[in-house]
């Protein structure tokens, strides 16, 4: 039998006497359950939502943890909490109020997924919660709701006469239009480990300054400060660690010595390999991280002009070459489709065009994106990203390399943006990837027509999507 009530009601107060004891400090759930509701409510980014508000906590350092797996374990897995808990909800979670249904998702969350948390304690502090938010009414629903889920017993159990898509966009949380999208672009085994890879909890990867550091020297620094780290296979540049917490608070990064960057982000500038003395043009550069890496492989010799559309984004790349220790870059703030009118033509070495994208290769770092975006997106960003190419390219010397790099997996903002921009420009070939950075991604990375296509589960990092284009005429 299903637990029914519609989450009605409100909370009384009762006035606020002077002599009234202060409220006792925020629980892991509580903080965990006000960024859900607001994310839900208000559009909030859940990243910038929940930093903040953990910074407003006197959560200690395993219940910021807590706080940070239920909030993004939540929103990963909403669509399969829903089709669970659509099945013990009478009138159905839509008609709860929102602060209930996210208790419910994030205590189911608990159950179906987090094996260090006892089931029944995740019930008894749902039970808690939605007494001091509620009435008995809505703790007895909750109650009645999260026990009917224990004697289920394994879930979640599908209904027969599922499609493949609407398996895999059940079991792995993914809206039905994108996995769609994957299997038409990659096939159904794919996709689903697309949307598997998703799930997980992202790596945290840093990038060595050279200019300051070897990355021995870096790694033994970080080891011996007790801390489990171990050379990226998948960067010459990058170190992986493991429970080091935000590095962008450690004295490495203040020093100057890291900065934390994906892995699959750190290989775009070494596939522009700029060489000392050259000139650069980084066309969207905030916040700066590919700029400062392409300065640091330059040996800080040349000039790197960073470009961003906002002036205070413009200001976090001066922020960052400034804490780097970069002399090499120089910013400015346009519309990178007005670059071609501003700057001389046919002027810079090197260019890298790292286009604004519908961002799906990094829904992992960023779950409630895959709830934001629509297939329209998909669409609508691949105009601009051939606009975007076409008008940087008039400021490419002859012999000179531009790369084309996304975040994303879409070939319609990937392979085919860059089969018609070189349909249009018989003067531009797409260049192979005989380099190392190839031998390494050799079998893993997909070869497209063009370029190459990481996707989350080849390295555990963001899926991307790199393409060298030289100017031969």
């Amino acid at each position: 039998m299903s637990a029914g009530g519609n989450g009605g009601g409100q909370r009384r107060g009762t006035g606020n006497p002077k002599n009234k004891p202060a409220a006792p400090p925020a629980s892991a759930r509580e903080v965990a359950l006000d960024v859900l509701v607001r994310v839900e409510q208000q559009g909030a980014y859940s990243n910038l939502l929940l930093n903040s508000s953990l910074q407003k906590s006197s959560l200690s350092r395993e219940d910021t943890g807590l706080a940070t797996e239920l909030v993004y374990g939540t929103i990963s897995r909403m669509n399969t909490l829903d089709y669970v808990l659509g099945s013990f909800v009478s009138k159905g979670i839509a008609k709860l109020q929102p602060w209930v249904r996210s208790l419910l998702r994030l205590s189911l969350y608990q159950i179906l997924y987090l094996d260090r948390i006892p089931s029944h304690a995740a019930v008894n502090e749902a039970v808690n919660l939605s007494k001091k938010r509620g009435h008995q009414g809505i703790s007895g629903m909750v109650n009645g709701v999260l026990r009917s889920v224990l004697r289920a017993g394994d879930l979640p159990v599908l209904a027969e006469g599922l499609s493949q898509e609407e398996r895999i966009a059940i079991l792995h949380s993914h809206p039905l239009w994108m996995v769609r999208r994957w299997i038409a672009e990659y096939g159904a085994e794919t996709a689903e480990a697309i949307c598997a890879a998703n799930n997980e909890p992202p790596a945290v990867s840093v990038r060595v300054n050279t200019t300051m550091i070897s990355r021995e020297s870096l790694l033994e620094q970080i080891e011996a400060q007790g801390l489990q780290a171990a050379a990226s296979e998948l960067s010459p540049y990058g170190i992986v660690v493991k429970g080091g917490g935000n590095l962008a608070l450690s004295s490495w990064y203040r020093d100057g010595y890291l900065s934390v960057q994906d892995e699959s982000s750190m290989l775009v500038a070494e596939a522009v390999a700029p060489e000392p003395g050259m000139r650069v043009l980084d066309c969207c550069a905030a916040p700066g991280g590919k700029s400062a890496h392409m300065g640091e492989l330059m040996k800080d010799q040349g000039y790197i002009y960073a470009n961003d559309l906002h002036l205070h984004k413009a200001k976090l790349i001066s922020d960052q070459a400034s804490r780097l220790g970069l002399e090499s870059i120089h910013t400015g703030h346009a519309d990178a489709l007005d670059l071609e009118s501003k700057l001389e033509p046919e002027s810079f070495d090197r260019i890298l065009l790292d286009a604004p994208c519908s961002g799906l290769g990094v829904i992992r770092r960023k779950p409630d994106l895959k709830w934001r975006k629509q297939q329209e997106d998909v669409e609508s960003v691949a105009v601009l990203q051939e606009q975007l190419l076409q008008s940087v390219s008039a400021l490419l010397k002859p012999g000179g390399i531009l790369v084309y790099s996304t975040c994303t997996t879409e070939k319609k903002e990937n392979d085919e943006v860059v089969a018609a921009f070189l349909q249009r420009n018989p003067g531009f070939k797409a260049v192979s990837f005989d380099t190392p950075l190839w031998d390494r991604l050799k079998g893993t990375a997909l070869a497209g027509s063009e370029g190459i296509q990481l996707l989350p589960q080849h390295y555990g990092s963001d899926g991307f999507y790199i393409c060298r284009l030289q100017r031969v005429l």
